[in-house]
């Protein structure tokens, strides 16, 4: 019985190899950001060149620091994703590996992902404040609402990170 135990606790181990291609999926997704990025910035170009400047830049240049939250927060999860889940990353010098690398667990990972989100939900709103006289205003009011949750959600997991004694500065 002990043999059986054995080799289905190693599967179940071994069974986090599984989320390697979904980790390998996130960084395919970072070039199609890429994309995404490059083409949001084609668009800005002849804005500020040509145009008259006011609110499409400043929509532009939201659209470009969206783009690159996400992106941020695709290598955020993918990272830590994979090393408190699959194995760690080796495959740089110290001084090349961002600091956090190696020392975000679960629930540091939490934190970073609903300020992640809740700055992308800023931005969102930022840009419609800009446009606000073009907006719909009941689009406007659940966006205010949903950012307010994401806000609330985000200093509530920060609590119970502090009641549970891990403390972040």
């Amino acid at each position: 019985m002990r043999k059986v135990e054995h080799a289905l606790e190693r599967f179940m181990f071994n069974s986090r190899w599984l989320l390697v291609p979904i980790y390998v999926g996130l960084v395919l997704t970072i070039g199609l950001l890429l994309v995404k990025f490059y083409k949001e910035f084609a668009h800005l170009v002849p804005e500020v060149l040509y145009g008259e400047g006011g609110t499409a830049t400043v929509v532009g240049v939201l659209s470009l620091i969206d783009v690159a939250l996400v992106a941020n927060l695709l290598l955020i999860i993918i990272f830590a994703g994979y090393e408190n889940f699959v194995s760690r990353i080796d495959v740089t010098e110290d001084h090349e590996k961002p600091s956090w690398m190696g020392t975000v667990d679960f629930s540091d990972l939490k934190i970073k992902l609903i300020g992640s989100i809740v700055a992308i939900s800023g931005i969102e709103l930022l840009r419609l404040f800009v446009r606000v006289g073009e907006v719909n205003q009941d689009e406007l009011m659940w966006k205010v609402i949903i950012h307010v949750t994401l806000v609330v959600s985000g200093v509530l997991f920060a609590t119970m990170d502090r009641i549970g004694g891990k403390h972040h500065h």
